[in-house]
């Protein structure tokens, strides 16, 4: 990990009470944690980036277990997603190595979990906003959980650096109304229904 030199960790919760209708009771938390890290591959190209999948697995499983607490405990998530920014100096596939190493972290301290994890990508620059997707954890089919978070850093990431950030989701959308496959609907078997 000391290739990915963590400068920060911020974590960030939402409770959302209502949009326009009645309070909803209880209300759906939308949560995310992400690590502004050192990018060992700024500013050169890298041919084989592999090994740093594996590299940040302790990573995601720090920030999965803080996101985790945050939003207190396991009980009731029932929706995930991840992404990353990538400084300037920086390319996509810099980003891309959080695929396996931020689904690892979620999926080992969550449980089963077979819907495919949300994820978003791209290069930016300070303060650069990042929409992470959110889905079911075991249904990819289940409409009011197709959601967002939105993250942002004021001071990052820095050209040479990576955002890596996880998101998670107790309850849908506030007031979900169009339809679909329902929570007590989900069977959980193939990832999809």
């Amino acid at each position: 990990m000391s290739d990915f030199a963590i400068r920060k960790i911020t974590l960030q919760i939402e409770e959302i009470l209502h949009e326009s209708g009645p309070i909803a009771d209880p209300p759906p938390l939308r949560g995310a944690v992400y690590a502004i890290c050192a990018n060992p591959f700024a500013g050169r190209f890298e041919e084989n980036l592999m090994p740093a999948m594996e590299a940040l697995k302790p990573l995601a499983l720090n920030l999965t277990d803080r996101l985790v607490a945050a939003m207190g405990g396991r009980d009731g998530i029932d929706a995930y997603g991840k992404g990353a920014i990538v400084g300037e100096a920086g390319e996509s596939e810099h980003g891309a190595i959080w695929h396996v190493a931020g689904g690892y972290g979620m999926r080992e301290r969550l449980g089963e979990c077979r819907a495919i994890v949300p994820s978003a990508m791209k290069v930016g620059g300070l303060g650069a906003t990042l929409d992470i997707p959110l889905g079911h954890l075991n249904a990819a089919y289940v409409r009011s959980r197709f959601d967002v978070i939105t993250v942002a850093c004021e001071d990052g990431p820095r050209a040479g650096e990576v955002l890596f950030a996880l998101a998670m989701g107790r309850g849908g959308r506030v007031h979900s109304r169009m339809g679909g496959l329902e929570i007590d609907q989900v069977k959980g078997e193939d990832g999809l229904r």
